[in-house]
């Protein structure tokens, strides 16, 4: 993991100040996010490294990491959305409707790639209309991308490609799989592994059948502390930036499913055909709702709001069949939980160059004391066409 040098004042050298771009892209997507209604946020480029330990091992294993001198770590700004959530978080008006925008520099470990590139976006909390607000953050997003690229729309220039974790997590609860097969198959999903990887029972290849036969039926508290004895007499520092209690709570669900009954092939079947399913979204709302009813499966409320999105989305001037809906689709971030989207310059090659979803949980998991919605999108500006940008 790559590790910076103690810099103690970076954070007060760009805290509060407005950072400035020469590169007429940035400046028009600010223009157009601004002129959305959504007010300019920047917060410090040196961070709490904790608080992204949790968004997903790729974008752990890119922070570029530094203390001070009590021993606190700390991180280069990787994104912007945990960090905007914080800011918002911490003021008394937390939980009330807010509307944020952004543009600066991020920091991510990429071989042979520049390690600091420009992120704009938006993030969207309070708004208790989901499917609305689903909406208006991939229309701004479109927009604001589009709008760099001369006598380009959002139809001609960019490819966008829709999914939803919240419909996969509905499937799963209704399948009534265990909570360790729901949680490892989710992950797995997440973290774009196939199915036959999730449900495969090997560590790293290595047979575990020992451990997992001492963890099997034991309690949280006991087996972190066994595993944290393990490592200690062996030596061994916890790897790929796991604490030892990420990796007892590992090996306790491996021992889980090894105790359990298992995917049964009838549910396996279900998740595989729920996971080929792609195309016109119309068209996938229906081939959804068809393996609900053959499977029996209560699906109905979420689908629901898979249309009622989709006719939001037509409403704010969008050709919703044009999209492409694929279930299997997911984002390399662990906390997106509802609606997720990726845009794709036509001729650009295959790197989004837009990408967001919704967070509902992610503000609990700062400390929210109540659920907020949480919707937000990121636009990578050195994605995009460099011949536009005039009006």
């Amino acid at each position: 993991m790559p590790h910076l040098a103690k810099r103690g004042g970076l954070d007060r050298a760009f805290r509060g100040r407005p950072l400035s771009f020469t590169d007429q892209r940035a400046e028009c997507i600010i223009a157009h996010l601004t002129g959305a209604g959504y007010a300019r946020i920047e917060p410090p480029i040196l961070q709490p490294a904790s608080i992204f330990f949790d968004s997903g091992e790729d974008l752990r294993a890119q922070l570029y990491l530094t203390s001070d001198l009590s021993g606190a770590d700390y991180c280069l700004r990787p994104e912007y959305t945990i960090p905007v959530l914080s800011a918002y978080l911490a003021t008394a008006s937390a939980g009330a409707r807010a509307a944020f925008c952004y543009c600066g520099p991020v920091f991510r470990f990429r071989p042979g790639q520049d390690s600091d590139f420009t992120q704009a976006g938006i993030e969207n909390f309070g708004r208790p209309d989901l499917e609305a607000a689903d909406a208006e953050i991939l229309a701004i997003a479109l927009d604001a991308a589009a709008a760099v690229v001369r006598n380009s729309t959002p139809a001609s220039r960019l490819s966008v490609r829709i999914g939803d974790a919240g419909l996969f997590s509905r499937l799963l609860e209704a399948l009534e799989l265990t909570p360790q097969w729901r949680r490892r198959i989710a992950r797995g999903h997440s973290q774009g592994k196939s199915l036959d990887v999730i449900t495969s029972l090997g560590l790293n290849g290595t047979d575990h059948s020992g451990v997992l036969g001492v963890l099997e039926g034991a309690d949280k508290q006991g087996a972190r502390a066994l595993v944290e004895d393990l490592l200690s007499i062996a030596g061994i520092a916890p790897a790929g930036g796991r604490t030892p209690g990420e990796i007892a709570d590992r090996f306790l669900e491996q021992a889980a499913l090894k105790a359990g009954s298992g995917l049964s092939p009838e549910k396996r079947a279900v998740i595989e055909q729920f996971l080929r399913v792609e195309g016109d979204p119309y068209q996938a709302s229906a081939q959804l709702r068809a393996l609900a009813r053959d499977a029996k499966l209560d699906l109905a409320a979420i689908l629901d709001s898979f249309d009622t999105r989709l006719g939001l989305i037509a409403g704010q001037g969008l050709d919703a069949a044009k999209l492409r809906f694929s279930a299997s689709f997911t984002r390399n971030l662990d906390y997106y939980t509802g609606f997720v989207f990726e845009a794709y310059e036509q001729g650009r090659g295959g790197q989004a160059a837009v990408g967001g979803g919704r967070y509902d949980q992610l503000p609990q998991a700062l400390g929210a004391k109540t659920p907020i919605p949480a919707i937000g999108a990121a636009i990578w500006i050195d994605r995009l066409s460099q011949n536009g940008g005039e009006p």
